[in-house]
């Protein structure tokens, strides 16, 4: 989180609307450990890495979900090593993430 405060800052200084995304458990192999955070907002800026460029697309499409709806929730990526290799993704495992807004 320390990594992406400065933009945070930066964003809602700006009144932007924002969700993170944080990595709250892995299975298996993983690129990030619990604690690691993205944060998007609403007009799709990004910041931070859940997952090393694996499953960031689909993040930064979850959590403009959760900024128009303001839910949470919990959202859980994952492909087998060799599913992870055969589409060139350099992990395989699962990852866990809880997507919020963020409520300043």
């Amino acid at each position: 989180m320390k990594d992406i405060l400065d933009d945070l800052v930066s964003w809602r200084q700006a009144g932007k609307r924002i969700a993170v995304a944080r990595v709250v458990d892995i299975e298996g192999s993983g690129p990030r450990d619990p604690g690691a955070a993205m944060a998007v907002n609403e007009d799709g800026e990004v910041v931070g890495s859940v997952s090393g460029g694996c499953v960031e697309g689909a993040v930064v499409s979850e959590a403009l979900e959760i900024i128009d709806s303001q839910s949470r929730r919990m959202v859980t990526f994952g492909y087998t090593d060799d599913e992870a290799f055969a589409v060139g993704l350099t992990c395989g495992g699962t990852i866990h993430l809880y997507i919020e807004p963020l409520d300043w």
